[in-house]
């Protein structure tokens, strides 16, 4: 789907004769869309803004905006295009001065951008940080390997280890967008991982478009097993999680880091996609059921404790009823601790963009609830085996009537919470504590502190 859906719906008369002065002066506001990559991206701009003195902020007032956007799918794409809009108004209204657009949607679509909202004051791409700092007056600096203005969570913090991806997926734009896999030298990245920890940094969620790849470019082997080796020398981090590793030609040397070292989460975000031969095939994906299921299977085999989190497209072009039976009791099958399904959006300048999107919306919607309940009732059935344990928790932020909480098995954001009640508990915000499991639901567990 390309952008001139979203065009059509947008401008009405801006507001030429309601300018005002900006509230915020030479304050920058950086607005992040997307991915934890994209997350990663702004606070290396915000670290670098910072180090040349410029008041920045995340998400806050200022009058000079980035947008840091999405071009994944759909709706990403028009949350971002929404979000242009919204400021571009802002901005024709006196409420800010300008407005930078950064990012994917950026790469992927600046001349269309230009041509249908040119209010914005300039377009970069994913690889222009330093012309982009130049436009906001800032010089980049090479020196500041590792710094950044981290906007997570104290605790927790993502390390983009590579970026790009070599992958051939059919489906994936990301290639166009973020360029072939380059991976960041294990020395750079512990010394990133040493500021972090110094700033209180204690859980690493390690992050890339394909995991699996790391190290090939640069040390002509996966060598993200050494990476691991050497992050876990760091004082002060205590849990190491994985994030987005590809199946095909996975290094398995890991799980026995895995296994050995108690700072790498027994943890594994490994997005499959589907399980039909057909649809694996058209999908570009380079493997088989049968090659899925053994390596699953494996993964199991050696670290016994793994929570495996995967992603599933449901409604890809050519998806019979029969595919969607396979997948679906494959589902059952596998019992994943976590999972997620997305439909199926068709992308131009992809493999499978030459294909008929044949699959109806509501079918894909449909396709999509199905596998999200039995997922649902598979993670109650797996949460009720937690009653009655004791998990040592991170506890992230309190939130209403609750302090939440993580155990390893579960990423910010997309995973369980361990929810303590605030009115007989209190905890800090940042620190580890153990938590008995009195109570389970589809994808929250209840917990009270251990009393020592």
């Amino acid at each position: 789907m390309g952008l001139q859906s979203f065009f059509k719906l947008y401008f009405c008369t801006l507001f030429e004769n309601m300018r005002t002065k900006s509230l915020k002066k030479n304050r920058i506001n950086v607005v992040t869309l997307g991915c934890s990559k994209n997350v990663y991206d702004s606070e290396v701009l915000m670290g670098q803004l910072r180090a040349n003195n410029k008041e920045v902020v995340h998400e806050e007032e200022g009058n000079v905006v980035v947008i840091n956007t999405c071009g994944f799918i759909a709706n990403a794409k028009e949350e971002s295009v929404n979000t242009i809009l919204e400021y571009v108004q802002k901005k024709e209204a006196g409420e800010v001065d300008k407005v930078f657009v950064t990012g994917c949607l950026s790469e992927r679509y600046k001349p269309d951008l230009q041509k249908e909202i040119p209010n914005v004051d300039e377009y970069f791409g994913t690889s222009e940080l330093p012309n982009l700092l130049k436009a906001l007056g800032a010089d980049y600096k090479h020196e500041l390997i590792g710094e950044r203005l981290t906007t997570t969570p104290k605790n927790y913090a993502y390390l983009k280890i590579a970026e790009g991806c070599d992958r051939p997926c059919s489906f994936c734009a990301i290639p166009i967008m973020r360029g072939k896999h380059k991976s960041t030298p294990i020395e750079d990245l512990v010394t990133e991982a040493n500021k972090l920890a110094a700033k209180g940094v204690k859980e690493l969620i390690l992050i890339a478009q394909d995991l699996t790849y790391y190290g090939l470019d640069l040390y002509k082997k996966r060598n993200l097993a050494e990476l691991l080796n050497e992050l876990v020398k760091v004082d002060g981090i205590e849990w190491i999680r994985l994030h987005y590793a590809f199946p095909t030609g996975f290094p398995m040397d890991v799980l026995e880091v895995m296994k050995r070292e108690p700072k790498v989460c027994n943890y594994l975000d490994i997005p499959l996609q589907h399980i039909s031969d057909a649809i694996l095939k058209s999908m570009r994906r380079g493997t088989t059921q049968a090659k899925t299921t053994k390596l699953l299977h494996d993964f199991r085999a050696a670290v016994p404790e793994m929570t495996i989190r995967t992603t599933l497209i449901v409604g890809y072009p050519g998806e019979t009823e029969e595919d969607f039976q396979t997948l679906k009791s494959w589902v059952e099958e596998m019992r994943f601790e976590r999972l997620g399904c997305f439909t199926y959006s068709h992308e131009e300048n992809t493999h499978a963009y030459n294909l008929v999107d044949d699959v109806p919306e509501e079918v894909k919607q449909q396709r999509a609830s199905e596998i999200m309940e039995l997922q649902s009732q598979i993670s109650w059935e797996l949460n009720q085996e937690k009653v009655g344990k004791t998990l040592r928790c991170i506890i992230d932020r309190k939130e209403g009537k609750y302090f939440v909480g993580r155990s390893e098995f579960d990423s910010p954001d997309v995973d369980n919470e361990v929810l303590v009640d605030a009115a007989k508990h209190y905890l800090k915000v940042g620190e580890f504590v153990d938590l008995h499991i009195f109570e389970a639901a589809d994808f929250d567990l209840y917990g009270e502190p251990i009393q020592g």
